[in-house]
């Protein structure tokens, strides 16, 4: 394990931040960001906030291909339902080359 943490890459842990209901709030008062609800069709039209593209995680050829179309340099802020999809999207958005991940802590359901 500690040859593995030695030699890994930093940029993994670097690029992902998980932000409190509050933090994330504010961080989406920003022009020009990227959000995407990485939860299924049906959940998003339910309820998502406001400006969110829905990106359905549960179809990963798809979302590779729409992901890949954006920029990888610009913040990318991301949540599903409770946190477990939009840590495994963030890991997904790390190896497709994006830097800066921003995932809402609990996800919608810590959003209220």
């Amino acid at each position: 394990m500690f040859f593995k943490n030695l030699f890994s890459s930093s940029k993994k842990n670097n690029a992902i931040h998980v932000l409190s209901a509050s933090e994330f709030r504010k961080a989406l008062s920003k022009k020009d960001l990227q959000l995407l609800d990485v939860r299924t069709p049906r959940e998003y039209a339910i309820a998502c906030i406001k400006g969110a593209k829905n990106l359905n995680i549960f179809e990963p050829n798809n979302f590779k291909k729409v992901a890949a179309r954006l920029n990888k340099e610009a913040p990318v802020y991301l949540y599903c339902q409770s946190g477990k999809r939009s840590r495994q999207a963030s890991k997904l958005l790390v190896k497709m080359g994006f830097n800066h991940i921003y995932d809402l802590k609990g996800g919608f359901s810590n959003w209220h």
